[in-house]
């Protein structure tokens, strides 16, 4: 898990803040005797251009949406913990020497240049997980390094200082998908998945093995790249064909069938990044079998995607379910909600599950 350590403090009682560049989303769970239960979730759409690419581009937007949702959710949590992903954050696996973790980040302050793309780690906040002894050194272990930019962390933070909430925790996406796993799936030691979101700007893969991240990926491909092409290949608005990549097209079945057609090959560019990602870590992880693909996001629910995917990389693969073992209240959503947004809340719900000190 990725936390900027003494960037921030806080309790344990923290709601999951979503930013995502089309929506914002909400969540609260609750500890019960009963097990995890979803108290609040609510969305909330974000006009285009205030999220561009990963960076808070319209702070004031974005702070007045934030105060909305938090406001119409009914959560009295002022406490915050949030995410980024894509190029405003740096993911990286790298071997070390076996020294206690105090030297470890020491060494990474004074020498971080020498693994991360920064000339000045005073310009950034990093943090860092130690996975393990290297598998094939003794004498070394294997470290996975995160960092990003003060000034893209800083943007968020202050929005969501302004909204009057609290930020506690800076999370990542594809660190949150994982939390979400954890808690719904089960998996031995050495299974291997490979966990995939598609959101409308960007699409994060993170590949665990034992419910550990062994490889993650960002691309800035995502749902709204499908949009555009429906939108050019038919003639429509933008909004329309956005509609249309979700429920279809046409009220017959030869018509549904020739949309379901067209609207692969529009998935194609999205679909081939996906199979080079998997494909490079099967290359890199030769002796790695990978299990399943699991699919969140609002791109999961475009048709036909995973049935694609599955095909293109003979890989068991299927739509996340995060409320697999999370109870929501009935006041919260009925089943057949939980069925509609569940993919979109997907990352909402894996940052509600963190708590400081994790």
């Amino acid at each position: 898990m990725f936390d900027i350590r003494g960037l921030f403090s806080g309790g344990k009682q923290l709601a999951g803040l979503d930013i995502g560049s089309s929506c914002i989303k909400l969540a609260e769970i609750q500890d019960t005797p009963k097990g995890r239960i979803l108290s609040r979730f609510s969305l909330m759409p974000l006009a285009r251009g205030v999220i561009v690419d990963g960076t808070v581009a319209e702070p004031e937007v974005l702070t007045a949406t934030i105060k909305e949702l938090h406001k119409q959710s009914g959560c009295k949590r002022k406490k915050i913990v949030t995410s980024i992903s894509g190029t405003a954050v740096i993911v990286k696996k790298v071997t070390f020497t076996q020294i206690d973790e105090e030297e470890l980040r020491d060494l990474i302050r004074d020498e971080g240049g020498k693994y991360l793309p920064f000339d000045n780690m005073e310009t950034v906040y990093y943090d860092f997980q130690i996975l393990g002894e290297n598998p094939y050194s003794p004498s070394q272990m294997d470290v996975l390094l995160v960092a990003a930019k003060k000034d893209i962390i800083d943007g968020y933070t202050e929005v969501i200082r302004d909204a009057g909430l609290l930020p506690v925790i800076m999370d990542v996406d594809s660190f949150a998908l994982e939390t979400m796993y954890e808690e719904n799936y089960d998996f031995e030691e050495n299974d291997v998945a490979v966990l995939i979101n598609i959101g409308a700007s960007m699409t994060n893969l993170n590949v665990v093995k034992g419910g550990m991240s062994i490889f993650t990926r960002d691309f800035t491909i995502g749902g709204n790249s499908i949009t555009e092409a429906i939108a050019e290949r038919l003639g429509i608005p933008f909004e329309e064909a956005e509609k249309a990549k979700i429920e279809g097209a046409g009220e017959d079945e030869p018509a549904r069938s020739l949309f379901r057609k067209g609207l692969i090959a529009d998935a194609d560019p999205l679909c081939s990044e996906i199979e080079r990602s998997v494909d490079y870590f099967r290359t890199t992880f030769g002796a790695e079998n990978i299990k399943k693909i699991l699919f969140s996001g609002g791109g999961a629910m475009i048709p036909g995607i995973a049935e694609d995917l599955s095909h293109r990389l003979s890989i068991e693969a299927e739509v996340v379910n995060p409320f697999k073992k999370i109870q929501f209240a009935k006041n919260v959503m009925d089943q057949e909600t939980a069925d509609r947004i569940g993919p979109m809340a997907t990352v909402c719900v894996g940052l509600a599950l963190r708590k400081t000190g994790d």
